[in-house]
C-alpha cells in the first residue's frame, strides 16, 4: 500500500464476484445477514447448477469480463461441500475471464473446519481463507452465540495457515464490559496468531437481531462513544505497532496482503452479486446498475430455475448517486480517493470550502496533489466527515 503523504498511485477498481451462501448452522445475535439455519440437509447440486444459471443471466448483462477477485461470502460457506466449491468456481470460469492466481476468497465458522474439506477447498482453487474467530475468550464467544471455543478457534487458524497461501480472521470488539486492557491482550494474542490480514470490527446493534430486543430492553448495555472511540484508537496504534497497519477503517494487512475482493468494493469497482440476497452494481450500457436477488434460498433457487435468475428489483444510479456511493466507500480507505474520479462521476468538484474547513479540523488531508483522505481522527466521524462532503 503507497505512502498516503506521497502522490497517489490509485489502484484500479477491479471487476469481482461474489457468491452468497445463505445456510447457517446457527443465527448468531448481532447478524443481520441474509442467513438461515436449515434442519435437513441442503440440496447442494440444486443450488450450483442455480449459481451456475444465474451466473450466465448476469454474464449476458456484464459482457465479457476479467474477474480480479472472487468470494464465497455468507452464510457459512464452510458448510458447502468440496464439490460444490469447484462447481461453482469453473461456473465462473465459463463466464467471465478468471487469470491464474487470482485472489479466491471462502468464509469459514472455526466449528465447521476440517482438515479433509480445507484441503478440497484448497484443490478446487480457493487460496484465501477468511475465518469467522470473533473472540478469543469462551465466555465472549458464548455471549456472541458462536458454535466454536478457543480452543477450535486455533485450531482452525492453525489448519488454515497450513493449507492456504492467505489468511484473515475476524475479531470484534467494543463488546459489554470491556476494557482497553483486556482488549488489547486479546488483540496481541490475536496478532501472534494470525498470518497477513485480521478484520477488526466493533459491535453494532443491528434491527432485526436478538442483540436489538435484548439492548431495547436494557438487557445489553453497549459501551459509551467515548470508550469505544478510545478502543479504536488502541486498536489503530497496537496493529500498526506490530505490522499489521489499517488500510481501511475496520482491515488491517501486512503491505501486500491486503484484501483485493474488498478493494474492489472500496475502491468502487464493479462486481456481480450471485445467489439469494446478494446484490451487484456493474456498468451496463455505459450505467452503473444495480441489483438485489430474493432473500429465501428456496424461493431464490425457484425463481433461477423459472426465469434463469433470482434478481427481483434494481436500479440505474444517477451520476450523483455514484459520485455520493463512490466518497462512502472511498474514504473508508487510508489510500483516499482520487479528486478528479469523483469529479468525472458527478460532474463537479468537490467543495474547496468544505474540504478547508475539514482539513482545518485535522479530519481529511491531501494525498499529493490530486487525492483526498479522511485522517485517523477523522475515521471516528466518518459518517459525519462524508456527509458533510457529499452536500
Amino acid at each position: 500500500m503507497s505512502d498516503p503523504d506521497r502522490a497517489p498511485g490509485f489502484g484500479a477498481p477491479g471487476f469481482g464476484v461474489y457468491v452468497h451462501w445463505p445456510f447457517c448452522a446457527a443465527k448468531c445475535p448481532y447478524c443481520d445477514f441474509n442467513s438461515h439455519v436449515r434442519h435437513r440437509p441442503v440440496d447442494q447440486g440444486r443450488f450450483a447448477a442455480a449459481f451456475a444459471a444465474e451466473m450466465a443471466a448476469m454474464r449476458a448483462r456484464t459482457g465479457p469480463r476479467e474477474v480480479t477477485s472472487i468470494f464465497l461470502g455468507g452464510g457459512t460457506p464452510s458448510l458447502m461441500e468440496p464439490r460444490t466449491v469447484g462447481a461453482v468456481l469453473d461456473a465462473v470460469a465459463r463466464n467471465w475471464n478468471v487469470p491464474a492466481g487470482i485472489e479466491v476468497t471462502l468464509e469459514a465458522n472455526p466449528s465447521s473446519v476440517e482438515a479433509a474439506r480445507f484441503c478440497g477447498y484448497r484443490d478446487a482453487g480457493v487460496n484465501r481463507v477468511s475465518l469467522g474467530v470473533q473472540a478469543l475468550n469462551d465466555a465472549d464467544l458464548r455471549f456472541l452465540g458462536r458454535l466454536h471455543d478457543v480452543e477450535q478457534a486455533l485450531h482452525a487458524i492453525d489448519l488454515a495457515r497450513r493449507t492456504f497461501p492467505r489468511l484473515s480472521f475476524d475479531l470484534i470488539y467494543a463488546r459489554p464490559g470491556q476494557t482497553p486492557d483486556a482488549w488489547q491482550a486479546e488483540l496481541e494474542e490475536a496478532i501472534g496468531h494470525a498470518a497477513d490480514h485480521l478484520s477488526l470490527y466493533q459491535l453494532t446493534i443491528e434491527e432485526g437481531t436478538r442483540f436489538h430486543l435484548l439492548h431495547e430492553a436494557g438487557r445489553i448495555v453497549m459501551p459509551e462513544p467515548e470508550l469505544a472511540a478510545d478502543l479504536y484508537r488502541l486498536t489503530q496504534e497496537v496493529t500498526a505497532a506490530r505490522g499489521l497497519p489499517a488500510y481501511e477503517i475496520s482491515n488491517h494487512a501486512r503491505p501486500g496482503a491486503e484484501s483485493r475482493h474488498n478493494l474492489v468494493y472500496w475502491r468502487y469497482g464493479e462486481y456481480v452479486g450471485i445467489g439469494p440476497g446478494a446484490h451487484g452494481r456493474f456498468v451496463q450500457d455505459g450505467r452503473r446498475i444495480v441489483t438485489f436477488t430474493e432473500k429465501v434460498p428456496e424461493a431464490w433457487a425457484a425463481l433461477v430455475e423459472a426465469n434463469g435468475h433470482g434478481v427481483v428489483g434494481g436500479e440505474v444510479l444517477t451520476r450523483e448517486e455514484e459520485a455520493d456511493e463512490f466518497l462512502l466507500m472511498g474514504l473508508r480507505l487510508v489510500e483516499g480517493i482520487d479528486l478528479s474520479r469523483y469529479e468525472a462521476l458527478s460532474g463537479r468538484p468537490l467543495s474547496s470550502r468544505r474540504i478547508a474547513a475539514l482539513q482545518a479540523h485535522a479530519l481529511v488531508a491531501p494525498v499529493g496533489n490530486a487525492g483526498l483522505r479522511v485522517t485517523p481522527a477523522g475515521m471516528i466521524v466518518l459518517d459525519a466527515v462524508v456527509a458533510d462532503l457529499a452536500r
